[in-house]
């Protein structure tokens, strides 16, 4: 069954790159794996998956240690940064980064581990009160601040847009952003390569990819609804 929902995603990955005239070798699936079990991940891989999502640093550690080596490790969901220093040695990239002082303890466990960590910025391109990230006013100056860190290269933007019932709703929310995308791509900031923008999750990827997305994080319609352990 996982495999089946996986090539039903890429699917329709492939579907709304055509649509937007795009092709689909430039996205990135990310299943988006938290609170799964291994075995559902190892199934995954065994159809060809590469990219996973973790939201949570123990969770994280444990799946690394117990699965193959040559997963791309993605870094999705708010970090302290106390734990920076626990994924610096392998995570393939970090897509929460919404502050500079975040920036900087990356920049200092990267240089530890003699290797430079692929960050996207965090923009709550919708203001809303109860999501992280900062304002698309705040974005530029923030990514000029990180340019300066040598282990830290900016790769893009990321955001979470409102969870709604019809996914049109959240046009306007990504083309925001493909647009600030743009706008900071064009200004040139040294070690700083605004190629990549990660956003659409299960409910609204297909109209994030024809808003110009290059990585969708994808969960609930491959894995199927979350796991969340009982309190």
């Amino acid at each position: 069954m996982l495999a089946d929902n996986l090539r039903e995603v890429k699917e329709k990955i492939n579907e709304a790159c055509r649509r937007s005239g795009r092709s689909a070798e430039d996205v990135t699936l990310c299943a988006v794996s938290k609170t799964k079990p291994e075995e559902d991940i190892l199934t995954l891989y065994n159809a060809g998956q590469r990219d996973f999502g973790e939201n949570y640093i123990q969770e994280l550690r444990q799946k690394h240690d117990d699965l193959p080596k040559d997963i791309r490790w993605h870094m999705i969901g708010h970090l302290q940064r106390n734990k920076v220093k626990y994924i610096a040695e392998y995570i393939s990239m970090i897509h929460s980064v919404d502050s500079i002082e975040l920036a900087r303890t990356i920049e200092k466990e990267a240089a530890k581990h003699g290797r430079i960590i692929p960050i996207l910025i965090e923009v709550n391109i919708a203001g809303e009160d109860t999501k992280f990230g900062v304002s698309a006013d705040e974005a530029e100056a923030l990514i000029r601040e990180i340019s300066l860190l040598p282990h830290v290269q900016v790769r893009g933007l990321m955001t979470s847009a409102p969870f709604v019932e019809d996914p049109e709703e959240d046009r306007i929310h990504f083309r925001n952003l493909a647009h600030l995308s743009v706008d900071i791509a064009n200004k040139n900031i040294d070690n700083v390569t605004v190629d990549m923008l990660s956003m659409g999750m299960s409910n609204d990827y297909e109209v994030a990819l024809e808003e110009g997305s290059t990585i969708v994080r994808v969960g609930t319609s491959i894995f199927g609804k979350r796991d969340y352990p009982a309190k």
